[in-house]
């Protein structure tokens, strides 16, 4: 029995970054797809339409930017996605994509009927082929949600804070959850201009740390980080 896996995202001026191949990558095993656009001022939707146009598309577009406040954006993302009733959640940014084997692996989770959240491992890339690991960057020795079956037996709540509130409601940490072997590469680190950007986004938004990790701020910008090969 294959059930259907709903694409959740937000979006942002992707349209000159990552956004056309990370959707390219996830067409083999989506059914359907949810994106809030967040005040865009590009052609970020038209390229969501256009890689998309053979699946459900639900396209919310957003005249003014809520990520100053993220729990806002992220509370709407999963109210919107809720809306299409759901079976599987996959929620990923749009600069993060799963390997290419993880294709060959999605019928197993279509297939179980134990776990209720898929967890996976991230890893910063710092360029096309290498990601970072230190002291500040080692989120790949940690399995997290990205995946989940919608229970809709469930009141959900969130971490009430304006930046890493999380990309789903607290009750989703409960779910019973298997930690997938597949990785996802986070392209959002992986040039120098990606990397200032966000360094200066986060400097406007959280400049003390407050709902991060300041001394993680400190080191985006470092000249010579550690770096790994990434191995196919």
């Amino acid at each position: 029995m294959t059930s259907k896996i709903t694409l959740s995202m937000i979006v942002k001026n992707e349209a000159g970054r990552y956004l056309r191949q990370v959707l390219k990558n996830h067409l083999p095993y989506i059914d359907e797809a949810v994106i809030i656009d967040d005040g865009s001022t590009d052609d970020t939707a038209d390229v969501c339409k256009e890689i998309l146009h053979d699946i459900p598309l639900h396209l919310i577009q957003n005249e003014t930017s809520q990520f100053a406040n993220e729990v806002i954006l992220r509370k709407q993302q999963w109210e919107e996605t809720v809306k299409t009733n759901p079976e599987w959640i996959l929620n990923l940014d749009a600069d993060e994509m799963l390997e290419e084997k993880f294709v060959h692996q999605v019928e197993d989770i279509h297939q179980q009927q134990i776990y209720d959240a898929i967890y996976f491992r991230l890893y910063d890339m710092w360029n096309e082929t290498h990601y970072r690991e230190d002291n500040f960057w080692k989120a790949h020795h940690f399995y997290r949600p990205f995946m989940i079956r919608y229970r809709d037996d469930l009141e959900y709540t969130w971490k009430e804070t304006a930046q890493h509130c999380g990309r789903f409601p607290i009750e989703v940490y409960q779910f019973s959850y298997f930690c997938h072997p597949a990785r996802i590469k986070h392209l959002g680190w992986a040039s120098p201009k990606d990397r200032k950007k966000k360094y200066d986004r986060y400097m406007e938004l959280d400049p003390e740390g407050k709902f991060g990790w300041k001394e993680q701020y400190d080191s985006i910008l470092d000249e010579q980080p550690y770096l790994i090969p990434w191995e196919a």
